[in-house]
């Protein structure tokens, strides 16, 4: 895997199996950091190795409204860009 750091006691399966973890959505990136794997950007290459996609917050909370609004423009454009 391409460099995923972390403490030198935790070996390539740990790493893969917390990567794992992550990505269903059973430990959140804090956990991730107290684990010692503190570089986002490696836990995102970590994913891409794994042909794993960073997890979604679930459309829940105080900001559901404005999420629902961003997705809906994001939505809007590709529409748009995609016309002939």
């Amino acid at each position: 895997m391409s460099g995923v750091e972390a403490p030198n006691f935790m070996t390539q399966d740990d790493k893969n199996d917390l990567i794992r973890r992550y990505a269903a959505g059973d430990i959140s990136w804090s956990s991730l950091q107290e684990k010692g794997l503190e570089n986002f950007a490696d836990v995102l290459a970590g994913l891409g190795d794994l042909g794993l996609r960073q997890p979604v917050a679930p459309m829940t909370g105080p900001n559901v409204e404005a999420r629902e609004r961003a997705c809906a423009l994001v939505r809007k454009l590709l529409i748009e860009q995609a016309k002939p």
